[in-house]
């Protein structure tokens, strides 16, 4: 797993789809689809840290991109 895409793909295969058309909304929605699906032992954990690292990355991007 190397981007937000391969993030998306992970929960595509358990038919989420997320698009709000906010890019850091969708960020947050994603992580709490991730969250939820760890606890539900859908993912494994290398996936669950994975995704949740990428998505904290692109949030962290974004929120440094409106400051500037």
């Amino acid at each position: 797993m190397n981007s937000i895409y391969d993030v998306r793909q992970l929960l595509k295969r358990f038919g989420t789809i997320i698009y709000i058309g906010d890019r850091l909304a969708d960020l947050e929605l994603m992580e709490e689809e991730i969250k939820e699906l760890y606890q539900a032992k859908c993912i494994t954990t290398k996936e669950y840290q994975m995704s949740i690292l990428l998505i904290r990355q692109e949030m962290a991007t974004l929120n440094q991109t409106e400051n500037n």
